[in-house]
């Protein structure tokens, strides 16, 4: 959520951030609400001072009956005033909520315009993309004929977009996690394993439930609970409303769950092998950082990603994401694509994200500065490894003639094994 102080000093840089995102804000309209909502609170304050100038005569000594009496009948009719604005506010407030949650993050100045991901900028390519010299076969190809993923089960007791990952690709999945933690513990990330269910508030709070996100997400209406996306929901959440201390920052978590997605909107797309799930597990990294330091704590978390993947030496390119390819909490947003030699192509494996104080506002995390002074705090997430895409491109890249597998180096030492046959 944006300040509303900021769009009532900054509205057409509120309005072409939207223009930009190729999102309709109704800028004009929320601050018509705005105006009129501060007008009713004004009166209502007004109403409360009467009420209490009120109160003060009727306890005067020496006060007559019939004066006593007056007074009360000026009260009901306060109350009755007062209680005709109090119901507009409440009306006025809602429709001002509503129109607030539906302005996103300002992106910003450096963000490449454009309406959707063929708008992104490719910044490097990192490797080159595999040649191989005999005919190469897809993951689900290789997967199958080594028993490492049935998707067929998976849909016999769970439906489409599911997946059995099996055997060895098990052994590999626990050994890109722990490397990762690895990695990630020595940069002062906190390992966290948080809960795969969250509030609607704390949901809402973390601005995924705007617009088609929250055709996206799975609800259980009997528990009014949601299923998380992504563990950053659940690891943003951790902190709201508390004042955090200015020398524990930046404060940076790993949060390694099981993520739930209904892939609104992705119908005919991916629909075979477990590129685009149902169900999937990620490592994700999460900032909470001073509003001066996001942009480093952006560059490092990116750099992060990039190591990971340096280490297991797979062809990526970085992509920065243009204005129309930004969730509505990022103000930026950088994307690794890692290519698939069965798709000739690259596809989106990690993104990182810098969210500024959006989702800090609407959960209320601040930090305590040093003059006594409380400031909201910048939020940021990146991701370590979505290992079904992982294990896709590794089995792809990593392919060999005979129909095996080759385990990436780094991750040997973890598996055991050097090789799947």
């Amino acid at each position: 959520m944006l300040d509303i102080k900021f769009i009532r000093e900054n509205p057409k840089q509120v309005k072409d951030s939207c223009e930009k995102r190729g999102l309709k804000c109704e800028v004009e309209q929320l601050l018509k609400i705005d105006e009129k909502r501060r007008e009713l609170m004004t009166k209502t304050e007004g109403i409360s001072a009467k009420k209490n100038k009120a109160s003060k005569e009727i306890t005067k000594a020496g006060l007559s009956s019939s004066g006593k009496k007056k007074i009360i009948s000026e009260m009901k009719k306060i109350d009755k005033q007062g209680d005709k604005i109090k119901e507009d506010l409440k009306k006025t407030e809602e429709k001002f909520n509503d129109l607030m949650l539906m302005i996103p993050n300002i992106i910003m100045p450096n963000v490449p315009v454009g309406k959707d991901d063929t708008g992104n900028v490719v910044l490097e390519k990192v490797g080159k993309p595999i040649k191989f010299d005999f005919p190469a076969k897809d993951y689900m190809q290789l997967a199958e004929s080594l028993d490492l993923i049935d998707i067929q089960r998976a849909a016999k007791i769970s439906g489409s977009r599911f997946g059995f990952i099996k055997k060895e690709a098990v052994l590999l999945e626990f050994a890109l996690i722990n490397f990762a933690l690895d990695v990630l513990t020595k940069k002062g990330f906190i390992p966290v394993i948080p809960p795969a269910i969250i509030k609607p508030d704390m949901a809402w709070a973390m601005g995924y439930l705007e617009q088609t996100n929250k055709e996206d997400a799975y609800y259980l209406q009997q528990d009014n609970l949601y299923l998380t996306g992504t563990s950053e929901q659940a690891l943003g959440a951790m902190k709201a409303g508390e004042i955090l201390n200015e020398k524990e920052l930046p404060l940076r978590y790993a949060g390694f769950s099981t993520c739930f997605r209904r892939e609104a909107g992705s119908y005919g797309r991916d629909t075979k092998g477990i590129i685009r799930v149902h169900q999937f597990d990620k490592i994700e990294m999460f900032s909470f950082v001073k509003p001066e330091n996001s942009k480093e704590e952006h560059q490092i978390i990116h750099k992060t990603e990039r190591e990971l993947m340096d280490a297991l030496k797979l062809p990526y390119q970085v992509v920065h994401n243009c204005s129309g390819d930004l969730g509505n909490p990022a103000a930026e947003k950088f994307d690794i694509e890692t290519w698939l030699p069965s798709e000739n192509r690259y596809r989106e494996t990690h993104s990182a994200s810098n969210c500024t104080d959006f989702q800090a506002r609407r959960l209320n995390v601040r930090y305590r500065k040093k003059d006594g002074k409380l400031e909201l705090v910048h939020t940021l997430n990146g991701t370590a490894f979505a290992i079904g895409r992982i294990l896709i491109t590794i089995i792809e890249n990593y392919q060999q003639k005979d129909g095996s597998i080759k385990v990436p180096e780094v991750l040997q030492k973890y598996t055991g094994f050097k090789e799947i046959k």
